[in-house]
């Protein structure tokens, strides 16, 4: 069973940076695509980055430039690098999968089925 871990989050000032992790367990990474969303208060989910099994990415433009994926598929687990952080990027970080997918979807929620419990990000300003 899939199963999706998110770690990483914290509070950081504006302009700092920060590495999220994704935990995949139960079934190996190297096959498919991961997707990042995040979740401001009162907002709805918004999809920000996708990697495929090629290591293909896929960004919003609200974090183009500003944000990377990565994965490691020996440690079975996806990167978020996060620099340049602004306070509009507090939110809950979540990572999502939709099975066999191996290449990027649209980053919208409806197309993933697996979901981590998300970590928190705060950047004050």
């Amino acid at each position: 069973q899939l199963q999706l871990v998110e770690s990483g989050g914290g509070l950081v000032q504006a302009g700092g940076s920060l590495r999220l992790s994704c935990v995949v367990r139960g079934v190996s990474l190297e096959h498919f695509a991961i997707a990042w969303f995040r979740q401001a208060p009162g907002k709805d989910p918004e999809g920000i980055s996708c990697i495929g099994f090629n290591d293909n990415t896929l960004y919003s433009d609200s974090v183009k430039g500003r944000f990377t994926a990565s994965r490691d598929n020996a440690k079975n687990t996806v990167y978020l690098q996060m620099d340049g952080l602004k306070p509009e990027d507090t939110a809950v970080y979540l990572c999502a999968a939709e099975l066999p997918l191996a290449t990027c979807p649209p980053l919208v929620r409806r197309q993933f089925e697996s979901w981590g419990q998300g970590t928190r990000v705060t950047v004050s300003s």
